[in-house]
């Protein structure tokens, strides 16, 4: 398994005036749906394709509801989810109020110890367009 990336030219767009720079960039190679999912888990389990999919609608149902209540849900070899918002300071406490200073609702996800171990150990990655791995 492998990583790929391309090189971008970046601007600063706070200050034109400094140099461009670049950076390396992770690349997507694709998107795997729910269904896959739950194709390739049935073939490692005795539950059916059908099953898992159903499964994995009710997490998303619950996960939903439970963020809404104000927890924070852990699916332990994945991680912690939690809700969170973007707000406004005020000079004077009394000036905040939910309508005029949340700005936005954002999900704070926090991977999982064995994620972090993986990520830590580092990813082989390669240059897109290339066949060989760096």
């Amino acid at each position: 398994m492998a990583i790929r990336y391309r090189i971008t030219k970046r601007t600063n767009t706070i200050n034109p005036t400094k140099e461009s720079k670049y950076i390396m960039q992770a690349v997507s190679t694709g998107t795997i749906d729910s269904r896959r999912l739950s194709k390739e888990i049935s073939m490692e389990s005795t539950l059916s394709p059908t099953d898992v999919h159903a499964v994995l609608f009710a997490l998303g149902e619950k996960l939903q509801f439970h963020l809404l209540e104000g927890k924070t849900v852990d699916l332990e070899n994945i991680g912690k989810f939690k809700l969170g918002f973007k707000c406004k300071a005020e000079d004077e406490q009394l000036k905040l109020s939910p309508k005029r200073s949340i700005l936005k609702y954002h999900l704070n996800f926090q991977p999982s110890v064995f994620i972090k171990r993986l990520l830590k150990k580092g990813i082989t990655t390669y240059k897109e367009g290339s066949r060989s791995k760096d």
